[in-house]
């Protein structure tokens, strides 16, 4: 059974900085891309970046510059670094695996962690 565990998230303050985590078990992360997304009260899920299984990244342009996707495959775990917060960046984080489908759309994505709430205060 696979699970996608995050952590990480919390209330910060505009400018700050988290580093959200994602901890895989029943699945090998260095065989997927990985992604994050994240989905604001009342919007729908909004794709942030993708790792590939190579270790490359892509990002939305939204938070290209502010942010960074990267994994550490001893640890089985992906990681989103979350720079210069806004309060726009406000919302549930999710991490996702194993695209079966193109990277930016919710529904291309097999397995789904429970998610992380990050809160961005003025």
């Amino acid at each position: 059974q696979v699970q996608l565990v995050e952590s990480g998230g919390g209330l910060v303050q505009a400018g700050g900085s988290l580093r959200l985590s994602c901890a895989a078990s029943g699945i090998i992360l260095s065989l997927y891309s990985m992604a994050w997304f994240r989905q604001a009260p009342g919007k729908q899920r909004e794709w942030l970046a993708t790792v590939t299984s190579p270790g490359s990244a892509s990002y939305a342009d939204s938070v290209r510059g502010r942010f960074t996707i990267s994994r550490d495959n001893a640890k089985n775990t992906v990681y989103l670094e979350v720079n210069s917060l806004k309060v726009a960046d406000t919302g549930v984080y999710f991490c996702v695996a194993e695209a079966f489908g193109t990277w930016n759309v919710a529904d291309s994505w097999r397995y789904w962690g429970q998610g992380t709430q990050v809160t961005v205060s003025s």
